[in-house]
């Protein structure tokens, strides 16, 4: 037989194709797409004659091959993988076939689809699976001895060829990396043996093929940022036009800040980042430039000087540098107080209004205006079992009226009383509704709702003895109380929450005709009525 090719011209194409292959070259990766590889393999035979499978003997021969690939995505390479190499089998004593025997050129080309682990191209193992179909020519001659006759055979064939593998790359260095490779060829219909008796499926004769070698890329580098520096090495890609870097692509920083010279403010000083390259020794964030205090931390919209308070007056001119968060101050660190009564506007209830601190910097009510509101429970009268205020009240309630508007930061508390006469039920709802008759009438007068609250005790809060006459005219009353707004209610204070009011209702219509008749003419109410009536 005559040799498709013999295995010093594989070494020879070998040497010429490692000389030819790119010494500074990448592993074949996204930026240098085309990869070429050039390896050694050996091809061990399985079929009728018996099997060479992982197995190293004398028939071991070896072969050459060249393939070429193209980076498709990080997990899928395409290409052309061109092999050739020897395989021969002597039958062995004792098997169907003894005395047969083969020797076989085998040229394949097959396209290769190579799936990829989805890891970094800088990882040093790199597996692999190649799926490759592809053309199998094969030159054998040899001997068959079958049904006890001997008969020499020569000839050359080509067929459709299977080629499945698995292999591990390893990254050598930047620019080579070394491959191991084992799969196995199905030559559709195969005879290498040339034994007539074939299995079913045609499949009886395939191969192993075995290869290790070296990968090298090719292709232009890439230097997306034009800065001399490819973008495989390039650390800092994207650099802007014209500005010099060094052998990894990064700006030149020449105080060694990192902060590169063409963005630095102080270049020649080691700085922040933050700050432009400025150095800032207080480290307050304010470049040492600009900073007012540059040996003491502070804040930046104050150049860098400290405010202890946090009132927006550095400390050097705080005359008062414990002023309480959020509180407002003046141009010296103080708190405002508009009213200039020395009591500062946060603590003072009244700000716009002067008064003393034991007031909470509200005015005093005058000794006048109290004596006028414990005097005027005496002159609110209504009518006879009633919550309608008679006229003769309306003097005594426009005064206090009048000393509401004096006193915008009171609010005024009613609170009714009853004598212990009648039911105790209706008694609490009279109060109720005489004090609610009487803040109606000054709410009338524009005093707003909020500065003015009623409530009613009935007959439970006395303050003389309901068995005398006299005093049931004292415990038939309406308190009239001043307090500062926000604080608790006077008549709570002094009576506790109203009672829980009953579903009775009280007349609140003016009668027709009032007949004249002194303030205590309850003393003369029937006994015969089923409740007796309380003014």
């Amino acid at each position: 037989m005559k040799r498709l090719f013999h295995l010093p011209h594989a070494v020879v194409l070998g040497l010429a194709l490692c000389t030819a292959a790119p010494r500074d070259g990448h592993a074949q990766t996204a930026d240098k797409k085309t990869g070429i590889n050039i390896y050694g393999s050996t091809l061990q035979y399985k079929g009728n004659l018996g099997s060479q499978y992982w197995k190293a003997g004398d028939n071991f021969e070896f072969g050459a091959g060249v393939s070429v690939y193209r980076y498709i995505t990080k997990g899928l390479d395409l290409g052309v993988d061109l092999n050739y190499g020897d395989m021969q089998f002597d039958a062995a004593a004792g098997a169907p076939y003894f005395g047969s025997n083969f020797s076989a050129n085998v040229a394949t080309a097959n396209l290769g689809i190579k799936l990829k682990l989805p890891i970094k191209e800088t990882f040093f193992v790199q597996p692999y699976l190649l799926i490759a179909p592809g053309l199998a020519v094969v030159s054998t001659d040899g001997t068959v001895n079958q049904n006890a006759n001997s008969q020499a055979f020569d000839r050359s064939t080509s067929y459709f060829d299977l080629h499945g593998a698995a292999g591990l790359k390893f990254r050598l260095s930047d620019g080579v990396g070394l491959f191991v490779q084992t799969g196995q060829h199905w030559p559709i219909g195969a005879n290498f043996d040339n034994i007539t008796t074939r299995d079913d499926n045609s499949w009886d004769d395939r191969f192993l093929q075995h290869s290790a070698g070296l990968t090298f890329a090719l292709g232009q580098t890439k230097d997306e940022d034009k800065d001399g520096v490819s973008d495989r090495k390039d650390k800092c890609p994207g650099t802007p036009a014209g500005v010099a870097v060094d052998a990894n692509g990064c700006p030149l920083d020449g105080d060694g800040d990192g902060v590169p010279d063409y963005q630095d403010k102080c270049p020649t000083e080691k700085g922040l980042a933050a700050l432009e390259g400025c150095p800032d020794r207080d480290g307050d964030g304010v470049r040492d430039s600009e900073d007012a205090c540059p040996d003491t931390p502070g804040k930046v919209e104050l150049r860098g000087c400290p405010d202890a308070d946090n009132d927006g007056v550095i400390d050097s001119a705080d005359k008062c540098p414990n002023t309480p968060a959020g509180v407002k101050v003046d141009a010296s660190g103080c708190p405002l107080d508009t009213d200039g009564d020395g009591v500062p506007d946060y603590q003072d209830r009244c700000p716009n209004r002067p008064g003393p601190a034991s007031n909470r910097g509200c005015p005093e009510i005058k000794a006048e205006a109290k004596k006028r509101l414990q005097e005027a429970t005496k002159y609110i009268n209504f009518e006879f079992n009633k919550a309608v205020l008679l006229p003769s009240s309306y003097p005594t309630l426009d005064a206090i009226v009048q000393i509401l508007n004096e006193y915008p930061d009171y609010t005024l508390s009613i609170a009714g009383h009853t004598d212990s006469k009648g039911s105790d039920p209706y008694n609490l709802r009279l109060s109720h509704d005489r004090a609610a008759s009487a803040r109606t009438y000054m709410l009338s007068k524009g005093i707003p709702d909020a500065r003015i609250e009623s409530r009613g005790y009935g007959e439970q809060k006395p303050i003389a003895d309901n068995a005398t006459d006299a005093g049931r005219a004292l415990n038939r009353r309406v308190d009239f109380d001043l307090f500062l707004t926000g604080d608790p209610n006077s008549a709570e204070v002094k009576y506790g929450p109203e009672p829980a009011m009953p579903d009775i209702v009280i007349p609140s219509t003016p009668s027709k005709a009032t007949p004249a008749k002194k303030t205590t003419t309850t003393k003369k109410a029937p006994a015969k009525k089923p409740a007796p009536r309380k003014k």
